[in-house]
């Protein structure tokens, strides 16, 4: 099949079209690279400012690259808002697509129209980026996403789109609780892929017999990543003061290490000195950033509810560090389950491995896209 991704969120697509290519497909991805993360494509939409000019070349780079994009036999958008522009000019881009091309199938990945109205509802899930505890979550991030998701033109070309496209694949937990109850008939979840043959194994804990010699524990490695402008809204900012206050209280015991903003490349090399990743407090689901960092024999602090090993059929193993979304349960589950119990920290290492090559690695994902494509 002649397959065409457009748009990135952290890797999903460049990873994809690794695990499609093997197989034997001719896949273009074009995007932007997720901005500063800079994931590699085969095309390049990268929009250089938000500037009136910015927005007048970014348009040409679009209106040249656009006339290319037929012919193929599926295209898969990253989101319903694939294009670094307002959602009132989306709409013709899209139609370009659907007369010139085959089935259209559109990602349910991250943030759009869906996850936030059912994030907000307060019934769906027990907690979510928008919801705790039946109180709402407002902050600069949330109240944006609010107005330009639920209420603006990014809401209404989602809703367009959902409704237009042959298939919407969902790549979370909560990616599919959200457009459950609206496009039952057209969803279907896929994991995200990781290609594990292309990461960097991580600094593996001593074993039980090994700590067993050592006079004293050596420091487990806690790493987390900071993105000043979604900290909030990602609930790293709570993680981060857990952290600091665990590594108060066991200086010894606990070392960590944080890094805010910096290129993808970069990043995979500050992680693979450690031992344990903190990411995602507000979620049911580990994503991309914490799927790699389990390729790599990482340990997750963040989303591993009940629900989403039951959505991918994994009954044995529990790999992740499964947090609600306050400062004392992140604290009490890295003390309880990490920091009192360090033999048990290399085996917890092996099973994040073994679980993303039970259900993330690239090529058996691209697998069920190919079969989904084919619907």
């Amino acid at each position: 099949m002649k397959i065409l991704l457009l748009g990135e969120y952290s890797n999903v697509h460049a990873t994809l079209a690794e695990g499609l290519r093997a197989l034997g497909h001719d896949v273009t991805v074009v995007s932007d690279g997720d901005g500063w993360k800079d994931y590699p494509r085969d095309i390049n939409l990268r929009r250089r400012s938000l500037s009136i000019g910015g927005t007048v070349r970014y348009i040409f780079d679009v209106a040249r690259v656009w006339p290319k994009l037929k012919g193929f036999d599926v295209v898969q958008l990253i989101n319903p808002v694939m294009l670094e522009l307002k959602g009132e000019r989306i709409w013709p881009f899209y139609e370009y697509l659907r007369k010139h091309n085959g089935k259209m199938v559109m990602g349910a990945f991250g943030i759009d129209h869906y996850w936030v109205k059912v994030g907000m509802d307060g019934t769906s899930f027990r907690y979510s980026d928008f919801h705790i505890s039946g109180q709402p979550r407002h902050n600069s991030y949330n109240n944006e996403m609010i107005a330009t998701w639920l209420n603006g033109s990014k809401g209404e070309v989602n809703l367009r789109i959902a409704d237009d496209c042959d298939l919407i694949v969902s790549g979370l937990y909560e990616n599919h609780v959200t457009y459950q109850p609206y496009h039952a008939d057209k969803l279907h979840f896929i994991p995200f892929p990781i290609n594990t043959a292309s990461v960097t194994p991580s600094a593996l804990y001593p074993t039980p017999s090994e700590l067993s010699t050592l006079p004293v524990a050596p420091p487990i490695k806690f790493f987390i990543g900071i993105q000043r402008t979604r900290s909030e809204y990602k609930g790293t900012d709570i993680m981060l003061r857990a952290l600091e206050r665990l590594h108060h209280d066991y200086p010894t015991l606990v070392s960590v290490e944080r890094a805010e903003s910096v290129p993808f490349a970069q990043y995979q090399q500050m992680l693979s000195s450690s031992h344990v990743l903190l990411d995602q407090l507000y979620s049911y689901t580990p994503a991309m950033n914490a799927l790699m960092a389990m390729a790599k024999g990482m340990i997750v602090v963040g989303g591993g509810e009940p629900e989403q090993y039951e959505l991918i059929n994994e009954y044995k193993l529990r790999p992740i560090v499964n947090v609600l979304p306050s400062e004392d349960s992140v604290y009490d589950q890295m003390l309880t389950l990490l920091v009192r119990q360090p033999c048990h920290i290399h085996q917890l290492q092996l099973d994040s491995m073994e679980y993303i090559h039970r259900h993330h690695d690239h090529v058996k994902v691209a697998r069920q896209y190919e079969q989904l494509y084919k619907l």
